[in-house]
């Protein structure tokens, strides 16, 4: 059991990193994409959606693992943390949902205005940065909120 255990763990850190490393490069890559024109843009529009898509798929084996640790460890369901960091993840969700796909489409937009959508990327990049940092230090610190 203990060696399931710290398989999951391992597991469940190593998909945190991959949720939350890819957005650290998309600072940069914002960045970027201020000056670009195409093709250029295009490629860094690209780039863009496979780092969200790798942060979606590992949200997943990190939701999973998570679960499992959970699990594995006895926690009860309604010990605060956890509580707070699924409320947080629901939302987080949500807002990766509508915070870059909708905002890359438009660079497609013959009309769009790009200095705007870049501004709205990098705003979305940070906002849920610190949301991906807050659920980190509810899962690492495991604070009593309640």
């Amino acid at each position: 059991m203990v060696l399931l255990y710290k398989l999951l763990l391992y597991i469940h850190i190593l998909s945190a990193i991959a949720s939350i490393g890819p957005f650290f490069v998309l600072i940069s890559l914002v960045r970027r994409m201020r000056m670009a024109e195409w093709p250029e843009l295009g490629a860094y529009i690209h780039m863009f959606r496979s780092s969200t898509r790798l942060v979606k798929h590992m949200g997943h084996v990190l939701v999973g693992s998570g679960i499992l640790l959970a699990y594995t460890a006895g926690y009860a369901w309604d010990t605060s943390w956890i509580v707070a960091t699924l409320l947080i993840m629901a939302g987080s969700i949500v807002f990766l949902a509508r915070a870059f796909s909708p905002k890359l489409r438009k660079f497609a937009e013959p009309d769009h205005d790009k200095k705007l959508l870049v501004q709205q990327l990098s705003r979305s990049v940070w906002m849920y940065l610190v949301i991906l940092l807050i659920m980190l230090w509810l899962m690492v610190a495991k604070p009593r909120l309640w």
